[in-house]
């Protein structure tokens, strides 16, 4: 079966509906402006319930369906945009200077408020949907804060689904994998202590410049020689800080970037090797060395019984040929982990065709996108929930 007839007729008014959340960006878990968006729109469908000030401005809303008791199935968009300045010039680019929807959340949150409509209207299941709409995606762990503040207790969920735009993917097409589909990430910042002094005179020094160098091109081994290459691992120093003067050796140089993996087990090793590298080149130089290490988000791990069955309503919405049910994984981080480590469930990729690539300043969400989503997100509901 394609796309859902009613879901097509919504097509106008969910793109609507992101486009004006577009405009209005909001970052982290402050987001007044979206939430209370999100909040009267599910009170207008006549939601059962919708709870708000969940992980500070989540959203939770419940539908009960009209065929019987049963499980409850968990359905997640997140809210939040990114510290980005828009380059596009469309009449719905954003009214926030800085601040744009640069991962396509205004388009996972209007496609899961038209599967909201669409399932208050209908109520052809059996049991409850409980509708997730989540803060700080980008960095701030808001799928995590939900975690540990119950909600999935609160509100009885048993298995939990969400889903992500990918640019490059053509539209109406899905992807997804059962076990690690996205990285484990891990942020560090490391600052070398060196003797500053004239750059004339640099014998009378410990030059931190020098270290730091060293420390950047010995990362480069963390992956080429001491993993096994048939694991997947990133290390990437992202920022190199020091001095401000053409003549001075300065006292300290900072450098900072990111880790990502796919296992426990090699994000460890990466660790290790992080600190032994650091501490062996600065003591080496007669420098010393602070290490902020940082374990960021947990491997998105699909489920395997759950992400067959996401695979199968895909196929409904789109056809066998229009899934890959085995696309690599990503080395970009997801909090969604959080959720599938408290509760069974999968994360599915949607095509939003041919358009600039996540987090840049060209990006906008492809509204031709949206009718595959929604249908999608009610297949799942009535097909996980039958009477």
């Amino acid at each position: 079966m394609p796309i859902l007839n009613r879901a097509a007729e919504l097509q106008t008014e969910v793109s609507g509906w992101r486009q004006h959340l577009h405009t209005i960006p909001e970052l982290n878990f402050d987001l007044p402006q979206t939430s209370a968006f999100v909040a009267q729109k599910l009170r207008e469908f006549g939601c059962d319930e919708v709870a708000t000030g969940i992980a500070k401005t989540g959203v939770v809303a419940i539908i009960e369906g009209r065929l019987g008791a049963g499980s409850t199935i968990g359905m997640r968009a997140d809210m939040d945009a990114l510290p980005i300045h828009e380059a596009a010039a469309h009449p719905h680019r954003s009214k926030t200077p800085g601040i744009m929807h640069a991962c396509g959340h205004d388009g996972h949150t209007a496609m899961l408020l038209g599967a909201a409509k669409y399932l208050a209207e209908t109520r052809n299941f059996a049991g409850r949907v409980a509708l997730i709409f989540q803060p700080a995606e980008e960095g701030g762990g808001g799928g995590n804060v939900m975690v540990q503040e119950g909600m999935m207790e609160r509100f009885g969920i048993d298995k939990v689904f969400g889903m992500h735009n990918m640019p490059g993917l053509p539209v109406g097409q899905f992807a997804m994998k059962p076990g690690p589909i996205m990285a484990a990430t891990a942020e560090f910042t490391i600052t070398v202590k060196g003797r500053g002094g004239h750059a004339a005179m640099p014998n009378q020094t410990v030059d931190p410049i020098v270290i730091a160098s060293q420390i950047v091109a010995a990362f480069q081994t963390i992956v080429s020689r001491s993993t096994d290459p048939i694991e997947s691992l990133v290390v990437s120093v992202t920022k190199l800080h020091a001095g401000d003067a053409y003549n001075i050796i300065p006292e300290t140089a900072e450098l900072a970037g990111t880790v990502r993996t796919l296992k426990k087990e090699v994000a460890a090793l990466a660790k290790k090797r992080i600190h032994e590298i650091c501490e062996g080149i600065a003591a080496a130089n007669g420098a010393t060395v602070d290490i902020d290490y940082d374990s960021n988000y947990p491997v998105t791990f699909n489920h395997e019984d759950e992400t067959v069955f996401a695979g199968d309503v895909a196929s409904v919405i789109a056809g066998d040929a229009q899934v890959n049910r085995a696309m690599p994984p990503v080395m970009g981080g997801e909090d969604f982990s959080y959720m599938l480590e408290a509760r069974p469930g999968a994360f599915i990729f949607i095509g939003n065709g041919d358009t600039a690539s996540l987090h840049h300043p060209g990006y906008d969400f492809n509204d031709e996108a949206i009718a595959h989503g929604v249908s999608y997100w009610v297949r799942l509901a009535e097909t996980a929930l039958p009477a």
